[in-house]
């Protein structure tokens, strides 16, 4: 298909990650953050085969959600260690001004979360911080600079990713030897998952179980 065909992506509906417990994640980014909780979804079964479960839902201006997962039957608190930014992952959120960003930083501190900042990052400038499960986060505000700046890195786009793929690539195949069959693997788990998790949804459907909600609030699904 070309790319032409494609439906236009509107945007980004939700992230979702893991959390150690659903009543401390709330007052962080309700009470703390400021956050509307938008919903919190109980679910006596997934369609992946997992216990029970809730998808916490908090809403951004923009109508964009950041979302956690509660499942306490499989809590592990190894796995809420402090995340590295760029090793592992962050969550950008977008505040207006230079002065919100110092104002929220100043919140954060009266609220006992560490934050680092303001870092210059050239074309905006960023606050730092961490979430109860160990998420980094990052409060930002866009510098004058900054579309000007975006458009000028898109325009080079060719000649500066060029030019890194001519560095790091084979840096990045050096370090990658011998890496292959743990790939497939990785592509293979990934596949066995998606029909595993079909499987289950068509056992749901020929059970009659076609209501999306038919395992929520203590409705266990059929085997």
């Amino acid at each position: 298909m070309a790319t032409a065909q494609l439906p236009k992506v509107k945007g980004v509906h939700h992230t979702a990650f893991r959390c150690r417990d659903a009543e401390e994640t709330r007052h962080f980014y309700e009470d703390i953050l400021g956050l509307k909780f938008a919903g919190g979804l109980s679910f006596e079964s997934s369609p992946s085969g997992k216990g029970a479960f809730m998808h916490l839902f908090f809403e951004m201006s923009d109508n964009n959600y950041i979302a956690f997962f509660d499942l306490p039957d499989t809590v592990d608190e190894k796995s809420y260690y402090p995340k590295d930014g760029m090793e592992e992952y962050h969550i950008a959120m977008e505040l207006g001004s230079m002065e919100e960003l110092q104002t929220m930083k100043q919140h954060l501190v009266d609220n006992n979360v560490p934050v680092y900042g303001p870092i210059d990052h050239d074309f905006c400038h960023s606050v730092y911080f961490y979430d109860p499960n160990g998420l980094n986060l990052e409060f930002t505000i866009r510098d004058k600079s900054h579309d000007e700046y975006m458009e000028h890195e898109q325009r080079e786009i060719p000649r500066i990713l060029g030019d890194w793929r001519k560095r790091m690539d084979p840096v990045r195949a050096e370090r990658l030897k011998g890496t292959e069959d743990l790939r497939a693997k990785y592509a293979a788990k990934v596949k066995a998952t998606a029909d595993r998790i079909n499987g289950n949804m068509e056992k749901l459907r020929a059970a009659g179980l076609k209501d999306k909600d038919d395992t929520r609030h203590g409705k266990a699904a059929a085997e």
